[in-house]
């Protein structure tokens, strides 16, 4: 009773310590002590960012943490304090349409938020209280109130299950919405409630619950529940996983269940594993930022030279006070530093448009609409799985275009996950396909196979452990959405589909599990007979010890243990003279791409059952540590037992995932795959899926070619320092263009496992180098493919940042669809998850979802391809847009004395980026195909001429600069000698310097407007639309803003200056002439480079087609094969692509090795 105390009075400080106390329904433990109600969280669950009263100031402070918004900020806050030249309105109006937009985006995106979790907090549950239910919102939920859950209803927080429908306490839940995987799992109350199936009756329990504190891992928990009944002991029983019904979690198959709260609210596992993933930044984001430092030392540049000319100007007394404007006595006596500052801070607000601030809201635009592209492509939808391809986040829709290296999975990814049983073998002796009764097994359909025959006892022992060792359970007659097969109107229900395999392969031999009773199994033999097995200890699978056992008793007595796992965790804990005639079997099985499990027993006495049991129940009450004890238990348990055979169970390849493969590869991607799998059943899958050519020499660092030396960091030293030396002198030096070329004389595949990854990763202190990390990261960079098996998944994500932080910093791709593969995922720059068959884990946490591997292919070659060709052209284009239009004003100051004269009205300063000039460029960012889809796809080259962030370099950025550059002088001098003569008109009227600037600014919009048009390859509708519908709106604005005298205007400045203006038919040729002059280079660089292209138009292989006819013939080649792609100018000339020459050997030989060609006629050639 002293612990309740304790605990009653520090509730209040349940976060200091490492466990936490329940009281079931309230109720204490003695009727003699008073109940206080416990201190813990409720149970809202709040996912949203902003409150009604925090929005403003902390969207605000968000947004002004960005540069550029702060930098026009500051410049609209000079405008309002200084007398500048312009009003405040021409920089504020367009950074608060930008903070507006931002803020409503981001306020709707946090409203549908609030209205997911009101729609969560205000659901209703059902309460037990005294004996009665309650309709209650789940908000109200408390801990260690009882709620009762009925079918196919969401957990509304996390419960420890006390009784079901089920007679026997099982209940069966899915947890889609935490983990994603759709399988079912099994759930079992504790012996002691499972008969408390009422109202009445569970609300007679008088129980506590320890447990530890909240915390994050789904698969995780301990606990006890402490049993109190009237005049007898309490009894104590010891909680796990298996007891924990998570929120989010569904029920099914279970009409209801009760079960009482521990953790509510922000302390359920769902909300403590409610996290953002963390930034990614895309490359186009540091190229913006560079571009951008650029332009503002530009900016700076040309305030500094027009304020010092203008003192240099005004050194001159006439200049300086002219007779028609003479200083105020103001004037005069403000000091000299601080005018020049003024007139500083005034030039670098005039020509502040040169940073273009709407640049931003453009971009996240054209990232969000873009991004449903990829969600719409039909080609990238799954008729099996009714889903298509899922976007998670839009921030890296460009960084498809640019990926160095795809990390990928190999089960569930490169392979269906869908397990057929091929073979097993028993003591050595093979049996595949059926055999017949008179040999011991039931007859199935199939050819017959005899490969000689082991014992019946040994037989039958191998079947009843296949039968016996897993935790697939039976569901009957209805159908599931988990994994299942159907038989005789059994559902095999099993969290993992090679469990569900085994027993159906041990069903073919004559043996079939018919489920649970109670705590026995029930397996029928060949003989039709019912075998019942007690189940009494069932030690899970974990991927550390990459095995699982269950202790049973037989009807005679006996105790039996069975064992199954992989190869390398069993052969050390079985007798060593049983290895060597099932290790054969296992190797052979491995080669030719089977999953393999080797299958163990031991018979235990009943001492030794009893201190096994005893040992268990103890670990299982521990608080604390209570995994450590249990896996010290268990390997104590796994030792010195009996080797009966192995299985082979076939993993079969995804639909076109070696095209796939090939097609990366070809486009100047490394691929390598990391897997858990061992090393051969890997290898096997490397070659059927090509990443691995019958050429390709294989360089092992394994557990095999290290030995059993005990200086095993020595070996490994000998092995690199010789694979280092083998590959340099086959690569030069220049090694950045040799991984975009497809053309190597000799491809180098590395495999390595996980066990020599961590001497690699972590050399023993004593060890005599310590640059393994550097040679081994040497020789990677170096195999055209690398395999790495037996990988636990940190070692996965520790392989993908080791590569992302090499020289260059290469873009990494992960791509996986299990658990384990999510901390790779979220390691690599752009994480890809598959909606596979180990569940959704990996595509929730991914930045895109697809549902086979094959749609990597379009994803990156066509759609990452496009999205970085128009993401980099909208960069490049706004800043040459806005210095073809700050510059005229720059040179302007010269001709009228640096006196900070405005060249364009307000209007046209404040509408420029907002209006004339910012659809067709967003049209352009979302619709622009310069190479049409198909072509994309088919040839994957084309990748390589974007790659290493090619259209964002310095060399596209300068010649942008400059045609930028050229255009403004060709703007501001063409109307400067057009005004020449001022008079325009016959009648001899003069035009004024806003005519001046709106001749300039005319010809400025349809010039930008015009070179996008000549940019824009695939025309829509959109395009048209916006392109002349922008021109248009223009004039339009131009006639109406000009056509009304404005009251709230002072001066009147701009009335009818643009119909004077287009009266003039000398103004007409001008600026047609203007717009010409300025588009000339840029059409006569694109004809010169399209007229050179011509010359190299054809494809490097069809030179061989004149004089190899066999090729071309057999492969269903012209003589010619044309490629009519358009022409970029920010495109990257690219080796051994369009333009380089191939010696006819290499051509032949490349072409036999990728499409593998065995003909002797090719071979001759």
């Amino acid at each position: 009773m002293l612990r309740w105390s304790i605990n009653r009075f520090c509730a209040g400080e349940e976060k200091r310590v490492g466990t936490r106390t329940v009281f079931v329904g309230h109720r204490p433990v003695s009727e003699t002590d008073a109940y206080v109600e416990q201190k813990f969280c409720d149970n809202r669950i709040v996912s949203s960012k902003y409150t009604v009263w925090n929005f403003l100031p902390k969207n605000l402070f968000e947004q002004f943490r960005r540069i550029a918004n702060f930098y026009f900020l500051i410049i609209f806050l000079v405008q309002v304090i200084v007398d500048t030249p312009t009003s405040p309105i021409t920089s504020g109006l367009p950074l608060f349409f930008v903070i507006i937009v931002t803020a409503i985006k981001q306020g709707y995106e946090d409203w549908l938020r609030h209205r997911a979790d009101k729609e969560v907090n205000k659901s209703s549950v059902f309460i037990v209280e005294n004996a009665k239910q309650v309709k209650k919102h789940s908000e109200k939920i408390k801990v260690g109130d009882i709620v009762e859950v009925k079918a196919d209803e969401t957990f509304p927080c996390d419960l420890i299950f006390l009784a079901s429908s089920n007679d026997d306490g099982i209940c069966y839940v899915t947890t889609a919405s935490l983990d994603g995987e759709s399988n079912f799992k099994t759930h079992y109350a504790v012996r002691d409630t499972t008969g408390l199936r009422t109202d009445d009756d569970i609300d007679s329990l008088t129980a506590t619950i320890e447990c530890e504190q909240p915390q994050p891992d789904l698969y995780k928990f301990v606990g006890r529940i402490n049993i109190y009944r009237s005049n007898q002991e309490p009894v104590a029983r010891s909680l796990g996983p298996e007891n924990l019904l998570l929120k989010g979690s569904t029920l099914k198959n279970t009409k209801k269940i009760y079960g009482v709260a521990v953790y509510t609210g922000m302390e359920t596992k769902m909300a403590l594993n409610y996290q953002g993933k963390s930034q990614k930044r895309s490359a186009v984001e540091k190229s913006i930022n560079a571009f951008l430092i650029v332009y503002l030392c530009i900016l700076v540049s040309k305030a500094t030279v027009c304020t010092t000319l203008k003192y240099i100007w005004q050194s001159n007394p006439f200049n300086d006070e002219p007779w028609y404007n003479q200083k105020t006595i103001k004037e005069r006596d403000m000091f000299k530093i601080l005018r020049m500052f003024t007139d500083f801070l005034s030039f670098m607000v005039l020509f502040n448009f040169i940073i273009p601030v709407s640049m931003y809201v453009t971009v996240e635009m054209q990232k969000f609409l873009g991004s449903f592209f990829i969600a719409w492509d039909k080609e990238m939808y799954d008729e099996e799985i009714k889903e298509g391809a899922l976007v998670n986040t839009s921030d890296l829709n460009e960084e498809l275009g640019q990926v160095e290296y795809v990390f990928t999975d190999k089960t569930g990814t490169l392979t269906e996950n869908s397990m057929k049983f091929i073979e097993c073998c028993i003591d050595g002796h093979k049996y595949k396909d059926g055999i017949s009764e008179v040999d011991g097994f039931s007859h199935t359909d199939g050819p017959l196979k005899y490969y000689g025959k082991a014992e019946k006892c040994r037989e039958e022992l191998f079947l009843r452990a296949l039968c016996l060792c897993h935790t697939v359970q039976i569901q009957e007659g209805d159908n599931v959405d988990g994994l299942r097969i159907n038989q005789e109107r059994r559902t095999y229900i099993a969290s993992s589909p090679d469990e569900i395999a085994l027993v159906k392969g041990a069903k073919k031999y004559g043996f079939t599990f018919l489920g649970h009773e109670a705590d026995y199994m029930k397996v029928q033999n060949q003989k039709n007979e019912i075998e019942k097995y007690q189940l009494l200890h069932v030690l899970n699978f974990d991927p550390v010890r990459r095995r699982m056992s269950v202790i049973v008793k037989t009807s005679t007595g006996k105790f039996l243990l069975f064992c199954k796992g992989a190869d390398s965790s069993m052969f050390p804990r079985v007798q060593q003279d049983e290895i060597q005639q099932t290790k054969v079997h296992v190797e052979r099985n491995a080669m030719d791409g089977y999953r393999t499990l080797c299958v163990a027993f031991k018979e235990l006495t009943q001492e030794d059952y009893k201190k096994i049991n005893d040992q268990l129940s103890e670990a299982k009450m521990a608080l604390q540590d209570r995994e450590e004890k249990m896996a010290r238990i268990f390997d104590d348990i796994e030792t010195d037992m009996h080797l009966i055979g192995a299985t082979a169970v076939e993993d079969r390849l995804q639909e076109h995932a070696a095209e796939t493969i090939e097609a990366l590869q070809t486009a100047g991607m490394k691929v390598w795959v990391l897997t858990g799998d061992k090393m051969e059943t890997a290898k096997s899958t490397c070659y059927a899926s090509r990443l691995f050519q019958t050429n390709t020499e294989l360089l092992e660092l394994t557990t095999k070619t290290m030995g059993d030396s005990d200086r095993k960091e020595d070996r490994l030293h000998e092995l690199l320092l010789e694979y280092h030396k083998k590959l340099l002198p086959d690569f030069p030096k220049n090694s950045g263009k040799l991984k975009r070329s497809w053309t190597v004389s000799q491809e180098y595949g590395l495999i390595i496992d996980g066990s020599t990854l961590s001497l690699i990763l972590n050399p023993s202190q004593d060890s005599s180098s310590s640059n393994y990390k550097s040679i081994f990261l040497q020789i990677c960079l170096k195999c055209t493919a690398v395999l790495c098996c037996r990988m636990a998944p940190l070692q996965k994500a520790q392989i993908v940042r080791m590569v992302k932080n090499t020289k260059g910093n290469p873009i990494t791709l992960s791509i996986g669809d299990g658990a384990n593969d999510v901390s790779m995922i979220l390691e690599a720059h752009v994480g890809i998850g598959i909606k596979g068959k180990e569940g959704r884990q990996a595509a929730r946490n991914s930045d895109y979802a697809v549902p086979k591997f094959m749609h990597l292919r379009k994803l990156l070659l066509a759609h990452g391809h496009l999205y970085y060709v128009r993401i980099a052209h909208l960069v490049q284009y706004f800043f040459y847009k806005n210095l073809c239009f700050i510059l005229p004003q720059f040179l302007y100051q010269f001709f009228c004395g640096f006196s900070q004269q405005p060249l364009y009205d307000a209007a046209y300063l404040t509408m420029y980026n907002i209006c004339f000039t910012s659809l067709p460029i967003l049209a352009y960012s979302l619709l622009e195909q310069h190479i049409n889809i198909e072509t994309l796809t088919s040839d994957p080259r084309l990748y390589m001429k974007i790659s290493d962030n090619a259209m964002l370099q310095w060399k596209p950025f300068l010649y942008w600069t400059f045609l930028g550059a050229f255009e403004g002088l060709v703007f501001f001098f063409g109307v400067y000698f057009l005004f020449q003569n001022s008079s325009l008109e016959d009648n001899g009227k003069v035009f004024g310097n806003w005519t001046f600037g709106t001749i300039v600014f005319t010809v400025l919009v349809f010039t930008v407007t015009l070179k996008l048009a000549l940019d824009t390859r695939f025309w829509t509708w959109m395009n048209h639309f916006v392109i002349w519908g922008s021109l248009a709106f223009y004039v339009f604005f131009s006639f109406f803003w000009g056509g009304i005298i404005w009251p709230f205007l002072k001066q009147q400045r701009m009335y009818f200056v643009f119909a004077h203006m287009v009266t003039s038919v000398s103004t007409w040729l001008a600026i047609v002439l203007l717009i010409f002059i300025s588009l000339f280079p840029e059409i006569l660089l694109v004809v010169f480079k399209n007229a050179k292209r011509k010359n190299h138009q054809e494809h490097p292989l069809s030179s061989c087609s004149l004089k190899l006819p066999a090729i071309t013939a057999f492969l269903g080649m012209n003589k010619t094969v044309p490629f009519n792609l358009p022409m970029l100018l920010s495109y990257k000339p690219m080796e051994n692509g369009y333009t380089s020459e191939m010696k006819l050997e290499d051509a032949v030989t490349n072409l036999t090795q990728r499409c593998h060609l065995r003909i002797p006629q090719m071979q001759q050639l």
